[in-house]
């Protein structure tokens, strides 16, 4: 799983150096859960909140950093009392819960390799991403493991432990409640290097199986930096990122940069709901919040009378990531709570923070943001067997130069595809952005999204954004479909705000809307009403998937889907 030596950390000037000298232990020993929680204890700030979890029946429950350590070392003392060894894959399948917080930094300090599912996922995802990663330990609840697990348990090889909260268990399974019970709150954590795996994110591929991620130890490196840089995380911020911890966001922004930069993380069990969301802001104070356009879309739907009733002085910072956020939700933002939610970049295979609109920043609506410190991005276009990079105001393939802590090691079991996403010096995102003049980056799609019609090269995004001006339309999908004359054309889909009804006028008044603002070539031909949009449970819409439905394709990897509604 180790990187080629080109692709290790080979920066003489190193801009993660502040980070280097808070964290890491003597002779190359590098942990994550050390850096993240024993390490404030072993520095007199045990007695510091790490966590206040909000349950879903109105209970409160708050951790200090003491007490995460002793959770996590009686976890850590579990795996290894039932011969679990280093390098061996946990598998959380969990809600937003105390439990699946403890097992990550449990298994982290073992020196096991973490993976977290989202717990939406149907018992066939589940399965695939198990056999991919070789699981050796689940950790689930009863509910959760008869529905999608039970019925084919026997089948994994290599699972030889289930873990089930709380204090009763199938007799094929171990309680956890009565294992924590009987475990050792003393644990040395193990001596894992830099390079030794930590984590394993699976990702949708547009066809086939999921991609499973692998980070390694020496990315908390990065989570600490960035957490610090792109998100003003200081010690006793009060933090919230609403993303679920069975997505990268979740682990790396949800558990491990915080905790590595001391904080105090917020954490509601409950599913979305604005009333009790701006409650949250106001009861628990809460200072920065990273959240995703999805749910910052539901708060513009809502509008902004919704949030009057509600103090939200306390927040001094806003963040979004997870697609890119429309220019008028950070105009909105502005408008509600006095300051813009500032868009950033990243993806699992980068496994932190790569483009941001940092605190203090100028913030462009609708923009990315510029390369944190460290990072050099670039606009690249494939000429024959090469790359070449492209000047400002030309669209192209974003590109990274490898090299930063956080970034994937491996997929699993895939060499070959792996090694695709470089070239000439270059990690190839996928991602199609281009760059202005003051350096700012803009996203127009995914390379397999982008649209070509009569000569034209159109960016969904551009056209969703247009879309989402209009009034009564409250979130857009937008495809290219094969035309004889045109080549493609594009195609929209979308939501209404309360109050509008999905009809013949207004289907044209959102398209004449949309011909005032981009052109009739950019414009959609066709405007589709839908009750929903299918989107992954991190808040993207999955633009292949309308393509796919609409062409009658095969639809590719699913498991990420929330269910929908066409």
């Amino acid at each position: 799983m180790a990187p080629s030596p080109s692709r290790a950390l080979q920066s003489d000037a190193d801009p993660w150096a502040d980070t280097r000298g808070m964290i890491g232990a003597p002779g190359g020993v590098i942990n994550i859960a050390h850096e993240a929680v024993d390490r404030h204890v072993e520095n007199g700030h045990g007695a510091d909140q790490a966590l206040r979890f909000l349950g879903k029946n109105g209970s409160r429950q708050v951790f200090t950093y003491s007490d995460l350590s002793e959770a996590s070392a009686k976890f850590a003392n579990i795996l290894v009392s039932h011969g679990l060894e280093p390098g061996d894959a946990v598998f959380s399948l969990l809600g937003r819960g105390p439990d699946v917080y403890i097992a990550a930094l449990g298994t982290l300090k073992a020196g096991l390799v973490f993976t977290p599912l989202f717990s939406a996922f149907g018992p066939e995802p589940i399965r695939t991403r198990m056999e991919i990663g070789n699981a050796k330990v689940l950790i689930t609840t009863l509910q959760l493991y008869r529905r999608k697990i039970a019925k084919w348990r026997s089948e994994i090889p290599t699972l030889k432990l289930v873990l089930i909260t709380g204090d009763v268990a199938p007799d094929d399974c171990l309680s956890l409640d009565q294992q924590m019970a009987g475990s050792s709150s003393k644990f040395t954590t193990a001596r894992t290097g830099p390079e030794d795996p930590a984590l394993v994110h699976f990702t949708s591929g547009t066809t086939g199986k999921p991609k499973g991620v692998v980070h390694v130890h020496n990315a908390v490196l990065y989570h600490g930096f960035s957490g610090k840089v792109a998100l003003d995380l200081t010690p006793g911020t009060i933090f919230w990122c609403t993303a679920d911890p069975g997505w990268v966001t979740g682990t790396s922004y949800g558990i491990i940069a915080p905790l590595v930069n001391r904080v105090t993380i917020i954490v509601d069990e409950a599913e979305f709901d604005l009333d009790r969301w701006y409650g949250i802001v106001e009861n628990e104070q809460v200072e920065v919040w990273y959240s995703a356009p999805t749910a910052i879309r539901l708060m513009m739907r809502a509008g902004a009378e919704a949030a009057k009733p509600y103090d939200l002085s306390s927040l001094r910072f806003l963040a979004s990531v997870g697609e890119p956020l429309n220019p008028e939700a950070v105009t909105w933002s502005e408008e509600v709570f006095g300051q813009p939610f500032h868009d950033n970049w990243w993806q699992s295979e980068t496994g932190g923070i790569m483009i941001a609109n940092c605190p203090g920043a100028q913030v462009k609506p609708g923009s990315m943001g510029k390369p944190m410190p460290g990072i050099q991005a670039g606009i690249m276009e494939h000429e024959g067997d090469r790359l070449r990079e492209l000047a400002d105001g030309e669209i192209g393939e974003l590109a990274l130069k490898p090299g930063w802590p956080s970034m994937m090691r491996a997929y699993l079991h895939e060499q070959a595809r792996y090694d695709k996403c470089f070239k000439d010096g270059w990690y190839l995102s996928g991602d199609l952005t281009t760059r202005d003049q003051d350096g700012y980056f803009w996203f127009v799609g995914r390379a397999d999204d982008l649209i070509k019609t009569s000569g034209h090269l159109v960016g969904p995004f551009e056209v969703e954004s247009a879309l989402l001006e209009h009034e009564a339309v409250a979130e857009a999908g937008v495809i290219g479909l094969p035309d004889e004359t045109a080549g493609e054309i594009v195609k929209a889909y979308v939501t209404l705000n309360p109050g509008f009804t999905p009809d013949e006028d207004l289907e044209r008044d959102i398209r004449g809307h949309t011909r005032k603002r981009l052109g009739p070539a950019v414009a959609p031909r066709e405007v589709i009403f839908r009750n929903t949009l299918p989107k992954t449970r991190s808040g993207k819409i999955m633009r292949r998937l309308l393509k796919a439905r609409e062409l009658g394709l095969p639809e590719g990897d699913i498991s990420t889907l929330e269910t929908d509604e066409t």
